[in-house]
Order: structure tokens, then sequence, then C-alpha cells
């Protein structure tokens, strides 16, 4: 029986037409989300200041994005592999 038997009632309640995913293991999609930015870093030995941090951590974001097709660049590319090089080639292009 999970510990927060309440706090899951009550948000069964207010949620009804929600899935409650309490499973063991439920956040492994969001531990492999941002597996890619850890082993980034870890080569790295971490991040030194908060702005080295920021930037890394942005333009890791921007690429997830532009994998998943949330910005409109690269979308003509002959191919699915070949759409991040589009989308740089044309953030190329506009600067």
């Amino acid at each position: 029986m999970p510990l927060a038997v309440p706090l899951l009632r009550v948000v069964g309640e207010l949620l009804p037409e929600v899935l409650h995913d309490t499973t063991q293991f439920a956040n492994n999609r969001i531990e492999w989300d941002h597996g890619r930015l850890k082993a980034r870093l870890r080569p790295m030995r971490g991040l030194r200041t908060d702005q080295t941090a920021s930037t890394v951590i942005r333009g890791h974001a921007f690429i997830q994005n532009l994998r998943r097709g949330h910005y409109e660049l690269g979308v003509e590319a002959r191919h699915e592999r070949l759409r991040i090089a589009a989308a740089f080639d044309e953030l190329t292009a506009t600067i």
C-alpha cells in the first residue's frame, strides 16, 4: 500500500479523469529524458558556474525540442535524420 494514501484519495477526487500512475519506476520516462544531459555532463565533470550551467541546459533543451519537432525548422529535410542539420542550415542563413 502506498505511503500517501490520503493524498492519492484527494487527487483522485479532484482529478478523476486523469490516469494516476503510482507504480514503481513510473518516473523512468522522466529520468530517461534528461539522461542525455547527464551523459554530456559526466565527461565535463560538472559545471563550474551558473552561467555555464544555464548555457548548456538551454542548448540541450533547444536540441531536444528540435528533435521532437516543436519548431518549424528543418521540416523540409530530405530525411528525418537530417532534420537537425537542415534546421541549423536555416538558422545560419537567418543569422
